[in-house]
């Protein structure tokens, strides 16, 4: 038995609902000029986020007035990372969208598109000029568009997208569909099944590989308690955790990166799972376990692994596996790409399943997956530092609602509310996020553990024992009552207004192919002279960073990159609190236009690198210098914690380690540092440094081959982890390379140029394709 607590299980049953057969999608957004998604998160939260942040931002890159660039619609309830990338965003309660999907697919028919859908209960209370726009869109783009549903969304509504799909002449271009040989695909009628098995003392004897469904599990379906009526139950599991403890024996699970295993992609390509270390606690893997349950012997993984991909690789198999771990990946794909028939006949069942239409005053709770997905990451303080992409909440979840809803209900932020879900009370915070549809609460999960670790007990709040097996997502009966207490959130931004300072810099495609140097005319100031001589870089490199505010998607990728590279420590919610958070690179996010119903501006900031650099004019012992490659560097153990530099930064990027955070690390966690840059004690400022140790690692590779370095000899640990390459780093010398190209784009601009600190950094404004009948209203910054 498969279960996932937070898995899209309605789009793979309405696959096979539809073609009989088990299939897997794929959605190939590089391919697509027109987006529509309902309530799907693709870019954050859905099946495939990487490949599509990927895909979605090939499909933007604006390179002149003259390239094409895709349209994205984005309905949904709360305000998601896909919604904050949206060229048009329509907030709608989840329990509402099923509804609009019908609006829509009755507007294509009118069109004279071939959908046998059933129409008689659509409501007619949505804007028209969206479902028009919607459906005009969709016409003109077939064969080039894609429309998804999320994880939130019942079965039914994903049946009804995938036959606009195929009506719209997607499949196989846009969507393709592969046979899944391999996949054991989550099915939460299957664990329904086992439950029932085990209370009627079917089951002797229960094996739980990974997961936690003690604590993930719907709580109507009490797993701690049927769980005590197995005679023998054994967990292998990385922590002793909830699931651990009610076990008759836990088994420690090694680590993946300590494990021998294998894996299929989404597109089911077929890759080796390879060890970097050897287990740390004598941890047993998945494969080693899963064989000797099944063969009786104690094999090792890499022997049971050879086993397995002796069936697979063709021809002489000594050679093909070599290949296959030197690559990482085996070049045949496992399940061939097909056309199926989709079932027409089921569309005319559609009207008994898609429900009633939900009164407009009836609040909802809608179950998300959070930074720490399903909580699996609980105890991965990165993570719990890491700040919500756009509440900015860190160390916590809270109940997320629209600012109507807390007029009704006169609660403010950290307001504690008695939430009651299906008869299930529990007090959780509530925070106000502008552009929230009312009467939706946004929950989060994967908060509230009590057996996993220092790190994240107690952390937050478990919104799974709210949740019900037969509304997994979406749950309408819900009540909120005020409590009259206060209960304290840290996050990492306070201030969301830009004070009339062009430091966002956006505007519409038609704006930008009329004017092309809208950004560099948003800024009037004379012209810019410095008592400073200039820095002479003709003979050697010259290190700068562009960031295309189109592409960057906000997930903070970029932030832990960071911190993993250079070792920056978490310093937990109190010191965040105060405002002392360590994260050397930010994501700023803005919310711009009507508060009501806003867009979201969101900007990576780090170090600039200033040829003027104002930190470097103030430092009393000369531990923040610049240095012959236009690098601002910091000397750590000349630096005396004045914190001169941070008062005269005006982006407020250099951080000072109040505290010694990384003196009681455990031998483990030492390990897992990067060697090549120093850990920093209290007392000192630090700040980005271009990942200084790569360049000189590429240095020294060029040095044996008698070159210089060329543009892709290395990357920045932001560069490397961003998913939808927003971020370029190189040499403004050379004329080849990427980063001298994009600065001489007309969308690049520098962030608070007028200052003439002459920041190295410099970003290409945002456009977004907007469909000329609905346009925003361009209100001041909120």
């Amino acid at each position: 038995v498969a279960y996932e607590p937070i898995s899209n299980e309605a789009s793979q049953a309405s696959i096979k609902n539809l073609s009989g057969k088990d299939l897997k999608l794929n959605f190939h957004y590089d391919k697509a000029d027109l987006i529509v998604s309902f309530d799907a998160d693709f870019l954050q939260n859905e099946n495939d986020t990487v490949i599509a942040a990927r895909g979605f931002a090939e499909g933007r890159k604006m390179l002149s007035p003259d390239d094409k660039m895709n349209r994205l619609y984005q309905i949904e309830s709360g305000y998601s990372v896909t919604g904050a990338s949206a060229d048009h965003r329509l907030k709608m309660r989840s329990s509402e969208i099923g509804q609009f999907v019908l609006a829509v697919a009755k507007e294509l028919t009118t069109r004279g598109l071939d959908l046998d859908i059933p129409v008689n209960k659509v409501s007619d209370s949505f804007d028209k000029k969206w479902i028009e726009a919607i459906a005009d869109d969709l016409m003109a783009n077939k064969g080039k568009s894609i429309v998804i549903a999320g994880k939130t969304q019942p079965q039914w509504l994903h049946e009804i997208v995938l036959m606009i799909n195929e009506a719209l002449g997607n499949l196989n271009k846009t969507i393709t569909l592969r046979e899944s040989k391999f996949a054991l695909n989550p099915n939460l009628n299957d664990f329904k099944n086992l439950i029932n098995r085990i209370e009627t003392g079917q089951v002797d004897t229960l094996l739980i590989v990974g997961g936690n469904p003690v604590y993930n599990a719907p709580s109507d379906l009490h797993f701690d308690t049927v769980l005590s009526k197995v005679k023998e139950s054994v967990h292998l599991s990385e922590y002793y955790d909830e699931t651990s403890k009610l076990s008759t024996w836990h088994i420690p699970r090694a680590n993946f990166l300590e494990s021998w295993g294998d894996a299929i992609s989404i597109d089911n390509t077929l890759s080796i799972i390879q060890p970097l270390i050897a287990p740390l606690y004598n941890g047993v893997s998945d494969v080693e376990f899963v064989s000797l349950i099944t063969t009786k012997e104690t094999t090792t993984g890499y022997e049971t692994v050879t086993k397995t991909w002796e069936n697979i690789i063709k021809g002489d198999f000594e050679k093909g596996w070599r290949k296959t771990l030197h690559d990482g990946f085996y070049d045949i794909q496992a399940g061939n790409q097909i056309s199926p028939r989709l079932n027409k006949s089921r569309m005319s069942q559609i009207e008994n399943t898609s429900g009633a239409i939900v009164s407009s005053d009836s609040l909802e709770v809608v179950y998300r997956s959070s930074i720490l997905y399903d909580g699996r990451f609980a105890n991965n303080g990165w993570l719990q530092e890491l700040p919500d992409p756009i509440t900015k909440l860190v160390w916590d979840n809270a109940a997320i609602i629209s600012a109507g809803t807390a007029g009704s209900y006169e609660l403010e932020n950290g307001d504690l509310i008695k939430l009651t879900v299906s008869g299930t009370e529990m007090e959780v915070p509530i925070w106000i996020v502008p552009g929230y549809a009312d009467l939706s609460i946004g929950l989060s999960l994967g908060y509230g553990r009590k057996e996993i670790g220092r790190i994240a007990n107690n952390v937050g709040f478990n919104t799974y024992q709210l949740r019900k097996s037969d509304k997994l997502f979406v749950d309408n009966n819900v009540k909120i009552v005020k409590t009259g207490q206060k209960y304290t959130m840290s996050n990492t931004q306070d201030h969301n207004r830009m004070e009339d300072r062009a430091i966002f810099r956006e505007a519409s495609l038609d704006e930008y192919k009329h004017n092309p140097e809208f950004a560099k005319e948003m800024v009037e100031h004379p012209p810019l002279k410095s008592i400073y001589p200039d820095y002479d870089y003709s003979k050697g490199y010259q290190w700068g960073m562009v960031i295309d505010l189109t592409t960057c998607i906000g997930c903070g990728a970029c932030t832990i990159a960071c911190q993993s590279e250079n070792n920056i420590p978490i310093i937990g919610k109190e010191q965040v609190g105060n405002g002392r958070e360590m994260h050397w690179m930010r994501n700023d996010r803005y919310f711009t236009g009507d508060e009501d119903n806003p867009e979201i501006a969101i900007m990576p900031v780090t170090c600039q690198h200033c040829e003027n650099a104002p930190c470097e004019q103030v430092c009393p012992v000369a531990a923040t210098t610049h240095d012959e490659e236009g690098i601002n560097n910091m000397t750590y153990n000349r630096c005396i914690g004045t914190r001169y530099c941070s008062n005269n930064c005006p982006y407020k990027v250099r951080k000072f380690n109040f505290f010694n955070y990384t003196k009681e690390l455990p031998e483990v966690v030492k390990m897992a540092q990067n060697p090549d840059v120093t850990v920093r004690s209290r007392g000192v400022m630090e700040k980005c440094t271009f990942c200084l140790q790569r360049i000189k690692r590429a240095k020294r590779s060029a040095k044996k081959d008698d070159r210089v370095i060329k543009d892709g000899d290395f990357m920045a640990a932001c560069q490397q982890a961003c998913p939808s390459n927003a971020i370029k780093f190189g040499n403004i010398n050379d004329p080849e390379s990427t980063v001298t190209a994009l600065k001489k784009i007309d969308r690049n601009y520098e962030l608070l140029g007028e200052l003439n600190v002459r920041p190295r950094n410099s970003y290409l404004a945002k456009l977004r394709n907007y469909n000329k009948k609905l346009i925003p209203e361009k209100k001041e910054t909120v």
